[in-house]
This record gives structure tokens, C-alpha cells and sequence, in this order.
């Protein structure tokens, strides 16, 4: 008449199925964000192996880049720091993920294609 017996293995297997299952987190921290750059990290939380996506601080370059470009800059601690430019302003992007740097230029890359 005890309480029945719960698998650990069992629970921790269901509990990472759904985990993996979740898209991850963006996380709005600023009111000012890179114009177009919002829906690219929407696209990117949909990729299996990111876990949170906050963008981060913004600045100015002198070169000029037309286009939306997302380049892997450093590995952070669980992740890597992603610069954000478009025109003559940049802005840092902070990724917590599982994926390998080449995974993860490859997930930002659909994620910008789409």
C-alpha cells in the first residue's frame, strides 16, 4: 500500500524528451534591437540545440555592410557571442547552445535564408 515505485531513468529520459521538444527562449532585455534582426532570432529559437538567444548591447562601426550579416565572433561560457551588423551599426547576440560553432553558422544561416 506504499507509494509506487517511480523509475529515475524513466523520468529523466521523458523530462529531456521534452525539453528538446521546447524552442528556446529570446530574451528581451533591450527596447532597441537592429531593424530585422528580432524575426532572424525568432527563426533561430526554432533550431533543435539553442537553448536562449538574448541580444545584447549596440554601437557603431565605421565600414558600411548593406545587408543583415550574423557572424560567430566568441565562445562564451555554454555558447558563443554572435555580432549582429547591418548599415554602420553593430549588436552583440548571445546564444546559450549545445551545437558545435560549425552547427550553429549553419542554423544561423537557414535561419537568415527564411
Amino acid at each position: 500500500m506504499g507509494k509506487p515505485s517511480v523509475d529515475p531513468l524513466r523520468t529523466a529520459s521523458l523530462r529531456d524528451a521534452t525539453r528538446t521538444q521546447k524552442a528556446a527562449r529570446l530574451v528581451w532585455n533591450h527596447s532597441t534591437h537592429l531593424s530585422g534582426l528580432i524575426p532572424i532570432l525568432e527563426r533561430l529559437c526554432q533550431q533543435d540545440g539553442i537553448q536562449t538567444v538574448t541580444p545584447g548591447v549596440i554601437g557603431r562601426s565605421k565600414g558600411h555592410c548593406p545587408k543583415m550579416q550574423l557572424r560567430v565572433s566568441v565562445p562564451i561560457r555554454g555558447g558563443y557571442k554572435v555580432i549582429a551588423r547591418q548599415g554602420k551599426t553593430v549588436q552583440e547576440v548571445f546564444i546559450l547552445t549545445t551545437l558545435p560553432q560549425d552547427q550553429l553558422e549553419a542554423a544561423l544561416a537557414i535561419a537568415m535564408r527564411c
